[in-house]
């Protein structure tokens, strides 16, 4: 204390004076008595006086100086209620009402606890073994494989599948939930008067995803590299397939475009839906296509994409001989025209009819081999030789993709290949240059909802394209 007063002297006066007039503010207001302890000291006077009038039991005369300051509800922390006061709350007469208390403070019944668990069918389980691990019993099998839908699915569960048991806390069979695919799940409710089955399907959504590539090697590569499933390429493929032969056909630079569907639940991805629309140029010719409410595809203008006859009528590797009227005979050696094209493919592949038609001939002979001949109409006919099996009999009407027979080796021939012949008004024509029937058109009284639709889709096509264009 003296080394503070000996500083303080060693200041100038003026600052002396001013320290020492904070130092007394500071003390003043330290020793000022707060709002909150003269109330808190006026509750604690106020309870004491209640308290002391209840336990003296003196008059009311006794209250006259004693300053009773009510404390608000907020402040008081609720008591828990007796077992009385829930008693006479319970037996009120009609038309009084609990106490704010009392109804904040009543307890509402716990709802059932359930338990869920998941089981995976093993392989030789059957629905028995695989609720006897659940720990259900015979009777609930039984009980189950009662109902239709359940009888239908569940007695032809397979290995990997799972099975969802629900059960009470009691340990009490309360659900069993099936996924019959990524949509729907068959749900079994046990009730009181027995169980209950119905099948909930999942929301579906469906988004529209755009798709394009230039071709650099080949087609199912550049396919690949976009992004599209085996189905997608094969599906482009069978849509212009009509205008396009994807094996011989397919050029360095050609390139494609497409708006497909994809289907989702619940934010899930499920599969890819149709092609809504799609562009191919090949060798600098543009072709389009657009699905319509018909499930078919026409061009952008309204004309169908399929025609009469398939351009190549199996999906071959490569032609190892085409159309030529001078070609030397591989056997024989001697000048023989080549009135057909050799599609060349592995023993076995489906051989598929060109065109909707009638089998004029099915037969074998040591030159053909298996072959089948098939009239279209008046003017169209097709031929297909050497094959390892013919699924055809003459006299049989045949539609336009139906497997007739399947490719081989028979006849007189150096190596496994399908010869195919294209016939118009009885000359042989080259089955990969000839020009085939126009395609007839859509319906006129769908033509104009068709174009509008059409319109859409191919702006909105155009657009992606624009779109990616610019981010590359």
């Amino acid at each position: 204390m003296a080394k503070v007063i000996t500083l303080l002297k060693l200041l100038p006066r003026f600052h002396q004076i001013l320290l020492s007039i904070l130092v007394v503010i500071t003390l003043a207001v330290l020793l000022m008595p707060t709002d909150n302890a003269q109330a808190s000291r006026a509750t604690n006077h106020s309870l004491s006086g209640t308290v002391s009038l209840a336990d003296s039991g003196s008059n009311s005369n006794s209250t006259e100086n004693a300053n009773v300051y009510p404390v608000p509800l907020a402040f008081r922390k609720p008591l828990a209620p007796s077992s009385e006061a829930i008693a006479q709350s319970v037996n009120a007469p009609s038309g009084q009402t609990l106490s704010h208390s009392t109804i904040d403070t009543v307890a509402t019944p716990a709802e059932p606890v359930e338990i869920s668990k998941q089981f995976t069918v093993r392989k030789g389980d059957t629905l028995a073994a695989l609720f006897k691990r659940a720990g259900l019993s015979a009777r609930d099998v039984y009980e189950i494989t009662q109902l239709p839908k359940a009888k239908k699915n569940l007695l032809k569960i397979l290995p990997g599948e799972e099975i969802e048991i629900v059960k009470t806390q009691a340990g009490e069979l309360s659900k069993v939930r099936y996924h019959l695919n990524p949509i729907s799940t068959l749900e079994i409710n046990k009730q009181d008067s027995g169980y209950s089955e119905q099948v909930v399907d999942k929301q579906v959504e469906s988004r529209t995803k755009f798709a394009n590539a230039t071709i650099s090697s080949n087609f199912w590569n550049a396919g690949v590299n976009a992004g599209l499933t085996p189905n997608q390429i094969m599906q482009l493929a069978t849509i212009f397939g009509w205008d396009i032969d994807f094996a011989l056909d397919i050029r360095q630079g050609d390139n494609f475009a497409i708006l497909f569907e994809e289907e989702y639940a619940d934010g899930q991805f499920l599969q890819n839906g149709n092609i809504l629309a799609a562009e191919f140029v090949n060798q600098g010719d543009k072709y389009t296509a657009v699905r319509y409410t018909d499930g078919n595809y026409y061009s952008a203008e309204g004309r169908s994409m399929r025609k009469a006859f398939l351009r190549s009528p199996v999906d071959f590797k490569y032609v190892s001989s085409s159309f030529n009227p001078r070609r030397l005979h591989p056997v024989t050696g001697q000048v023989k025209a080549h009135r057909g094209v050799d599609y060349v493919a592995a023993v076995g592949t489906p051989i598929k009819a060109a065109g909707k038609g009638r089998v004029i001939k099915s037969s074998y002979n040591q030159y053909n081999g298996n072959y089948v001949f098939i009239k279209h109409n008046e003017t169209y006919t097709t031929k297909y030789l050497h094959l390892k099996k013919r699924n055809v009999k003459q006299g049989q009407t045949v539609k336009q993709g139906q497997i007739i027979g399947t490719l081989g080796s028979t006849g007189r021939v150096t190596g496994a290949h399908l010869h195919y012949e294209f016939i118009v008004n009885g000359v042989h024509r080259n089955p990969r240059t000839v020009k085939l029937p126009q395609s007839l058109p859509i319906a006129q009284k769908e033509k104009t909802q068709f174009l509008a639709l059409s319109q859409q889709l191919m702006a909105k096509l155009e657009q992606n394209k624009q779109v990616q264009l610019a981010a590359q």
